[in-house]
């Protein structure tokens, strides 16, 4: 918890304990739609059960398609696999970062702390190998959300927030824009990462779809990140750290398997997708508090109480960066202090 900057200073953090006094997200789903699962010890007791929708055996690389089981056998790639030239990568275990900031169990004398830690994580996993199809992201942003989906299971257990730490270029088009549609239409707040190509994020997608919160990284000192996206597209901001590697990025578990699964670790990661399940798990504590809140007011209680950027953002940053103890009090009425 103490290398979590992002959680708890005051100049670049969310404003998380004097939130965790008033909720802490019990009984609310969070989907995580990424890489998929691994069982780490500070995320295996706080996962339900999630769904592999991922159809191509090629991207996949668990020798079949869609199936009950969203376990990450990694997304490592050997050089000319995604593309004449393209290199060769480790396997990022990218899920199990972002599933360790929205929901990692906390207060077990082990790793670090979770935003939302008596939420739950969903993986839906729609990323492998070289990225991962529209087709599949948009049946599992439905599937997430409850919604009928073909060939698969009715989810039994439907997330009330959806985090999508992914992305691609070019505008959203209308199936992306139908999967987010109904999944708000069934109640689900759906959260997006602006990207990290240091441009306008109206030019990626899903951050310039409709019905989402677009969100944009901040550094430790209040900076938009030298990487993220910007514009008016994004609705508001939160950590997502600078300099990978350092203690000015974002603190996560993650396993060390440069292909296969390894060894549970904590690793910091930047990134706009590092940003996006801290406002995933603000949501979580939001639905927590009053579970017949709506997507657009989860929203709107975000902006109203997000603070200023105590640094600099060219571009636009939104409404500025998430205080979550304030939204909380806000939905009780009460002033932040």
């Amino acid at each position: 918890y103490y290398a979590q900057w992002h959680y708890n200073e005051a100049v670049g953090g969310m404003n998380l304990p004097g939130a965790w006094d008033l909720n802490r997200g019990a009984g609310v789903i969070v989907a995580v739609l990424d890489t998929g699962q691994t069982d780490h010890e500070d995320l295996v007791g706080n996962m339900v059960q999630g769904y592999d929708f991922i159809e191509d055996t090629f991207v996949s690389r668990d020798g079949d398609g869609r199936d009950g089981d969203p376990d990450d056998p990694g997304d490592w790639t050997e050089r000319g696999d995604c593309g004449f030239g393209s290199p060769a990568s480790n396997s990022s275990w990218h899920g199990t970062h972002v599933a360790g900031t929205v929901a990692a169990v906390t207060n077990n004398g082990v790793g670090l702390a979770g935003v939302a830690y008596e939420a739950k994580v969903q993986h839906v996993r729609v990323l492998g190998r070289c990225g991962g199809y529209l087709s599949d992201i948009s049946d599992g942003v439905v599937w997430a959300s409850g919604g009928p989906v073909s060939g698969a299971p009715v989810n039994a257990t439907p997330a009330s927030v959806i985090n999508m730490s992914l992305g691609g270029s070019g505008s959203c088009g209308t199936t992306y824009q139908a999967a987010i549609d109904e999944a708000v239409a069934n109640g689900a707040t759906v959260v997006v990462s602006a990207g990290n190509s240091n441009a306008d994020a109206s030019n990626f997608r899903p951050a310039s779809c409709d019905n989402v919160i677009t969100v944009a990284a901040t550094d430790r000192f209040g900076d938009r990140a030298s990487y993220s996206n910007y514009g008016s597209t994004v609705e508001i901001s939160a950590p997502g750290g600078d300099s990978d590697g350092s203690g000015n990025g974002v603190a996560s578990t993650l396993n060390d398997g440069l292909t296969v699964q390894g060894n549970d670790v904590y690793v910091y990661y930047q990134g706009t997708s590092m940003a996006a399940p801290h406002i995933s798990g603000l949501a979580a504590m939001m639905y927590s508090t009053d579970p017949t809140i709506t997507p657009a007011q989860v929203l709107s209680l975000m902006q109203s109480t997000a603070r200023p950027l105590p640094g600099t953002c060219t571009g636009g940053c939104g409404a500025g960066i998430a205080d979550a103890e304030a939204a909380l009090l806000a939905m009780d009425g009460a002033e932040p202090p």
